[in-house]
């Protein structure tokens, strides 16, 4: 974080400061944590009360860490600065914004903005593997994109930062619009609409102007990147002050793909764009994330940014993420594609199709599946429209984890003319135990489910990760 003294930090976040040994005009410099494992000499401490346990409980110990300060809803009996403020979230946005304007007034910092239902993580990992080679680039680390993550991310900048991405999620509406108003992005992009968290918003629309608040607060100079092929995207273009650029496969994108080919090895395709077109080598698994590549290349581009120099720097990222697609070769010739960390309906058809597409003559699709958890009502369909498509795109063997997921199981049962196996199975030693010695050389593993189901250890057992 940039330097800044406990007067001011005070004064940004409306509490009242309780200096100690220290006085108002002692800078503070060191990183911005919520976890008091993370609390490093200097670092600032937000003790924030939680649904499960309460930050305050571990103030002591981020002091033992060597915290500068603690930010607190009430003085706490510790021999160490802290500002007492009514909301600890709501200090946390605020000192945010400020330290987010005064970097940008100070210097040339250029804020990108994300989201969607699916693929804010893979395109903040793409594009920081682009900006990060040009200049000074700050981004989250894993999904650090909700009312706590994102701000403690946008922490992170100094002012030598030139770009800052932030990842926006959200489980309801008013997250996002929050999230805006702290970054103030120059530019914001919108990937999907989909049914990820669909039970928490209440239905697809409710998902839609959710994700709809991340350009209807932009300012007039900032510019909307949008996903051309997603019918409610588009509409959100309607809903945005700034200047409007598409991406996607349509002929009408100003950012897009042609001659996508995918494989095993990743994915290749052409893309093309207002100052020509490239050859574009993609090592992440499966042709949904040329929709990603592309809001990142677009990005790029609305930048004027060198193109070639851009796709050089995405040829460089082996995996999306940890436990996303991420594919483990095994010594007997067996792979596992562990894309255990979310589940959404669309990204398990996306890894299905994937699954599918890549599999050679000769070898065998395995689908490992858990339950995709946060869809309400919807729940018991969408588990079944994807037992569905297991049957239907001929995967050869399945396995469900979990009663919470049976309707997979239940839905490619019925399904007829299929020369596959399902089998459900209550726990994960039992999915294991039942394929560990049968698989063989030739078999292509997809583990799939929401964080919540565990699954994400399975495939790393499974494909030998013993981290």
């Amino acid at each position: 974080m940039i330097a800044l003294s406990l007067g001011e930090i005070s004064d940004i976040v409306s509490g009242t400061l309780h200096a100690g040994t220290s006085t108002p005009e002692t800078i503070v410099d060191g990183s911005v944590q919520t976890d008091s494992r993370l609390v490093t000499a200097g670092s600032i401490f937000f003790a924030l009360p939680g649904e499960v346990t309460d930050g305050h409980l571990f103030a002591g110990a981020a002091a033992t860490n060597g915290a500068a300060l603690l930010i607190t809803e009430r003085e706490l009996d510790l021999p160490i600065a802290q500002i007492v403020v009514a909301n600890g979230l709501d200090a946390l946005a605020a000192l945010a914004t400020a330290v987010v304007a005064r970097v940008r007034t100070a210097g040339e910092l250029t804020v990108i903005a994300i989201t969607g239902s699916n693929g804010k993580t893979t395109t903040k990992n793409l594009l920081r593997s682009i900006l990060s080679a040009k200049a000074p680039t700050v981004a989250p680390e894993g999904s650090f994109n909700n009312q706590v993550g994102a701000p403690i991310s946008m922490l992170g900048i100094t002012e030598q930062t030139r770009y800052l991405i932030v990842e926006m999620g959200a489980s309801g509406a008013g997250e996002i619009a929050r999230l805006i108003k702290i970054a103030r992005p120059d530019i914001g992009v919108v990937l999907k609409v989909g049914l990820a968290h669909v039970g928490e918003f209440g239905g697809i629309d409710a998902v839609q102007r959710a994700k709809s608040e991340m350009v209807t607060d932009l300012s007039p100079d900032a510019v909307a990147i949008l996903n051309a092929d997603d019918g409610r995207v588009v509409e959100m273009a309607e809903l945005t002050k700034a200047r409007v650029r598409y991406f996607g496969l349509s002929d009408s994108a100003d950012v897009r793909a042609e001659d996508i080919e995918a494989s095993a090895t990743g994915t290749t395709f052409t893309v093309v764009t207002p100052s020509g077109s490239a050859p574009v080598s993609l090592r992440i698994l499966g042709e949904h994330h040329v929709s990603n590549a592309l809001a990142a290349l677009s990005v790029v581009d609305e930048l004027g940014l060198d193109i070639v120099e851009a796709i050089t720097a995405l040829d460089g990222v082996q995996r999306a993420e940890r436990w996303r697609m991420e594919v483990l070769r095994r010594t007997d010739g067996v792979v596992v594609i562990n894309d255990a960390y979310n589940a959404s309906p669309d990204s398990t058809v996306a890894a299905l199709k994937t699954l599918a597409q890549i599999v050679r003559p000769g070898e065998r699709s395995v689908a490992i599946l858990g339950e995709m958890a946060e869809l309400g009502e919807f729940s018991d369909e969408e588990h079944d429209r994807v037992g569905r498509l297991v049957v239907r795109l001929n995967i050869q063997k399945l396995i469900v984890v979990g009663h919470r997921a049976r309707h997979i199981h239940n839905a490619a049962g019925l399904e007829g003319s299929w020369d596959g196996e399902s089998v459900l199975v209550d726990t994960i030693d039992q999915a294991y135990d039942l394929l560990h010695n049968e698989l063989r050389d030739g078999d292509v593993v997809l583990v799939k489910s929401s964080k919540s189901a565990g699954l994400r250890f399975l495939g790393d057992r499974l494909g030998g990760v013993t981290e």
